[in-house]
């Protein structure tokens, strides 16, 4: 029974690690303000763009390359 619980532990943290570390992050334009963000969840709104190289891994990967994406840097 011990057994059990320990690999059902283990199990769960394994899931858990392997969730977080699927975060993903997206650089979007707005159409109408024609400002950059970051998001954690990718846009499904018409008035949004995904720009940049598409999925980030990490939150500051992603703002890091808002400086340098070009759409981003003009105005």
């Amino acid at each position: 029974m011990k057994k059990l619980i320990v690999c059902g532990a283990l199990a769960a943290f394994a899931l858990g690690t392997q969730a977080a570390s699927a975060a993903e992050f997206y650089i979007v334009r707005d159409a109408s303000t024609k400002k950059c963000t970051v998001v954690d969840t990718k846009p499904t709104t018409t008035t949004t763009t995904v720009v940049g190289d598409g999925v980030y891994k990490t939150k500051t990967e992603a703002e890091s390359a808002v400086k340098t994406t070009k759409v981003c840097t003009e105005q």
